[in-house]
């Protein structure tokens, strides 16, 4: 029998039967399964190659422009939907490094992280029966709270065979007439690939002709390898349909900090601003004003990004190596490989019918921590945010990943 406050929990959290799931979240497994492998072998280094954030702190001058705003008197109180020094920051961003021109009153507003913002921007768009096109695997925000707004979520798979961008034609026209919101994300978490620019003027043609708003979470802005960041708001036609996302964790290290900023079309903002109003009073001025900085000192990315494609040609080529069909994306920290089908170890054969079962073996057997997708497809995500300083140390614990499977034959065919 059902009791209070059971029977008063929502049923868009699971009614009555909240806390009663037996499912454990994917990454709530990995946390337990590196703590039971520490736990087994406290003498074996944890290869901690799954970690979806940055190894190191945010550079000494942003903390130290974080230190003086903080004895600020004038930044001390709410926020609210931000002060003008992020935006007008945030405007001569746009314009150096992506090449957009937009308004910093009316274009641009401050968000208290990129996931804050996806939690938020549902309440602008979905009403019951709306839907979401949304692109798996992915993170997730953005569609647990379209569901919350009693709207439909229709996945995209991103697959290998189309370079890991969704296809838009695939779209039933019953859905299409139902269909609010497109969310885009690339550089991409968890595959790695990045967008083309004829994939965004595709996407932006695709908006026009069926009047979708567009959200493109550009958390990974400028961690690229290759060329420069590619700007769904630099395409032509863009800003009239869309919003971008940009966030200050993977730039400029500042995870934890919570804070970035929305871009796009005014009414798009304004539509933001006003719920954001009524959910909160923003993120303290100082971290705006720290933020800031970064955004004036696109070259503290650029160092950032010549690290992690530094690492990615050793982890690439660690893994080809062990016979895994993989090469190196152009952008971000994660490395996206097809997970092993099996491993022929010296006690015998080990199937691997699912990548979560590829990744339980890796972390139990060998203490080399993945992070697995078998929504489209069986494939580990690989970061190369593992601790180490310097590159003596970056190439240490490469060579200890492949000693680690040395007497190991992986099978991927």
């Amino acid at each position: 029998m059902d009791h209070f406050p059971a029977t008063s929990f929502a049923q868009r959290i699971g009614g009555a039967r909240f806390g009663q799931e037996t499912e454990i979240y994917k990454f709530e497994k990995i946390k337990r399964a590196k703590r039971a492998a520490r736990d087994k072998h406290p003498e074996v280094e944890l290869l901690d190659l799954g970690v979806g954030e940055p190894d190191e702190m945010a550079p000494a001058e942003i903390v130290e422009r974080l230190s003086e705003e903080a004895w600020k008197p004038e930044n001390r109180g709410y926020a609210d939907n931000g002060g003008p020094r992020l935006k007008e920051a945030a405007a001569r961003y746009l314009e150096r490094v992506c090449g957009v021109r937009a308004d910093p009153e009316t274009e641009i507003c401050h968000s208290i992280g990129s996931k804050a913002a996806l939690s938020i921007l549902p309440a602008c768009f979905i009403d019951p029966g709306n839907v979401v096109l949304m692109t798996v695997p992915g993170y997730p925000v953005f569609g647990t709270h379209t569901h919350y707004y009693g709207g439909q979520v229709y996945p995209l798979p991103l697959l290998e065979k189309r370079s890991f961008l969704p296809d838009l034609e695939s779209v039933p026209a019953d859905l299409l007439r139902r269909t609010k919101v497109l969310v885009l994300n690339y550089p991409n978490n968890p595959t790695g690939a990045s967008a083309t620019r004829s994939f965004f003027e595709e996407v932006v043609a695709f908006a026009h002709r069926h009047r979708i708003v567009v959200i493109h979470d550009f958390a990974y802005a400028g961690l690229v390898f290759r060329g420069s960041p590619l700007s769904f708001l630099s395409v032509p036609g863009a800003k009239e349909v869309g919003l971008e996302l940009h966030s200050a964790s993977k730039n400029f290290n500042m995870t934890g900090w919570r804070c970035g900023f929305v871009a796009g079309d005014a009414r798009l903002v304004r539509a933001y601003a006003s719920v954001k109003d009524h959910t909160d009073s923003g993120q303290f001025l100082a971290i705006q004003h720290a933020f800031a900085h970064g955004l004036d000192h696109p070259e503290i990315t650029q160092r950032i990004a010549q690290k992690y494609a530094r690492r990615m040609d050793l982890l690439a080529e660690a893994l080809g190596r062990l016979g895994c069909p993989v090469r190196k994306p152009d952008a971000s920290f994660f490395l996206y490989a097809p997970a092993p089908r099996s491993a022929i170890t010296p006690q015998g054969e080990i199937a691997f019918p699912t990548a979560e079962k590829a990744a339980e073996w890796l972390i139990t057997e060998r203490q080399i921590s993945t992070v697995p997708w078998d929504d489209a497809g069986a494939y580990l995500r690989w970061s190369v945010t593992f601790s180490a300083r310097g590159e003596e140390e970056e190439r240490r614990v490469i060579a200890e990943l492949e000693k680690r499977l040395a007497d190991t034959r992986l099978q991927w065919k």
